[in-house]
């Protein structure tokens, strides 16, 4: 059914009525320019179509436009619709919406009213991990959703389509920088990732995945590492050790991690992905590490920084050989009063002069504990500097590959 505007029923969906013969014209012109409301069906009226439109978009200048340049010599007459027929989609739901339809079903059934502080404490995006959802700890904070208990994260998973639901806290600042995740429906927080052909698996309540290192991981699945033993001294569940075991063809991988829960993770990591035979886990404080003088690579994979671990680095460094440091830091991207002025006429270089000073005084740094360590001159040299990605405003998380070689 349709009606003029003006009439004394309540208005349905707004439309525009034209001739049939000139409505796929309007249908074009109003779909490029946003107006078409694309959620509601064409509606067919004898020799007349009824095209649904967004009101707050219509206006007398699109109507001249459609008369007199669009399609001259039609009709355009302003209805609205009032039994609309929802389109393909119209009936499909985004994520953000379908929760937000069965949260006010769940509290009209208790006769609780909708309101926008209860709208503003919804979640609007999400990490989905297969069949577990993790909320971001800014969301759900209402009294009113603590009544619920149980009905409403039953409600919640059911509406977004997963069995599993947890809250983000802040990272705890206890050593291991463990998760601050609290499950709210499940009985486990156990969850998969593939990236690049690799399965990571891990319990997401007591182990970090850092998917912001994608590029660097792919990175190092690049390099030739083939009769290289490598040392990765924080390992976590395999960020790194797995893509240098797995595509960069490491013979053997050293991979140190005193987290527990994390030591457990990269077990089965190493297992699934076939590579066990290829890696010794050490388990504990990497300072304490009995190894020396066995590594052509050291990834130093800690932010915000991986300082504690140059001494290491530089004892499981090969004596007559050496080899490459891959050392990641948060560097502190504030410029200083002359960087100021180049930061102001080109940001970019800016940060990497900031980047450079850093990684020259860790050269300096790591060229001197390599000649207390082994006794010998050494010369280090910065091969690559890359950030990995924006840690903070103003903090640039990078990686540093240092090439570190004893002089004759």
């Amino acid at each position: 059914m349709i009606m003029e505007s003006g009439g004394d029923c309540l208005p349905g969906v707004p439309a525009l009525l034209t001739e049939s013969a000139f409505s796929q014209t309007y249908r074009e012109y109003l779909e490029k320019s946003g107006i078409l409301d694309g959620r509601y069906r064409l509606l067919k009226l004898g020799d007349m179509v009824a095209l649904p439109v967004h009101e707050e978009k219509f206006n007398v200048t699109v109507q001249e436009n459609l008369l007199e340049i669009v399609a001259p010599g039609s009709s355009c007459k302003k209805m609205f619709i009032t039994s609309p027929v929802l389109s393909k989609r119209g009936r499909v739901h985004p994520p953000a919406q379908k929760l937000r339809m069965e949260l006010c079903s769940l509290l009209e059934s208790y006769g609780v009213t909708w309101t926008p502080d209860l709208e503003r404490d919804l979640p609007h995006s999400w990490q989905r991990h297969g069949d577990l959802i993790v909320f971001s700890e800014d969301c759900f904070g209402s009294p009113i959703w603590k009544q619920l208990g149980n009905e409403l994260w039953s409600s919640v998973a059911g509406s977004l389509g997963v069995k599993r639901l947890a809250k983000q806290g802040r990272v705890l600042n206890d050593g291991v920088r463990s998760p601050n995740v609290t499950l709210l429906l499940g009985d486990n927080g156990w969850v998969e990732h593939v990236d690049n052909g690799i399965r990571y698996t891990f319990d997401l309540t007591k182990s970090m995945f850092s998917a912001g290192n994608i590029v660097e991981k792919q990175r190092v699945a690049t390099l030739r590492c083939s009769k290289e033993i490598v040392v990765d001294l924080y390992a976590g569940i395999g960020y790194f050790t797995l893509p240098f075991l797995v595509h960069a063809g490491a013979e053997f991988v050293h991979a140190c991690e005193w987290n527990p829960y994390a030591v457990t993770a990269l077990h089965r990591n190493l297992e699934i992905n076939k590579v066990s035979h290829k890696c010794q886990i050490h388990e504990g404080d990497n300072r304490q590490l009995l190894l020396r003088d066995v590594a052509d690579r050291v990834n130093l994979g800690l932010i915000p920084t991986s300082e504690a671990g140059y001494i290491v680095a530089c004892r499981v460094l090969k004596k007559n050989t050496g080899g490459i440091l891959h050392i990641h830091h948060n560097v502190d991207c504030y410029p200083s009063k002359h960087e100021g002025d180049i930061a102001a006429q080109d940001p970019e270089r800016s940060r990497r002069m900031i980047w450079r000073k850093w990684a020259e005084s860790t050269k300096t740094k790591i060229c001197m504990l390599l000649q207390e360590v082994h006794n010998i001159p050494w010369q280090t040299s910065i091969v690559r500097i890359e950030k990995v990605k924006s840690y903070a405003p103003h903090v640039d998380h990078v990686v540093l590959d240092l090439d570190c070689r004893p002089l004759p």
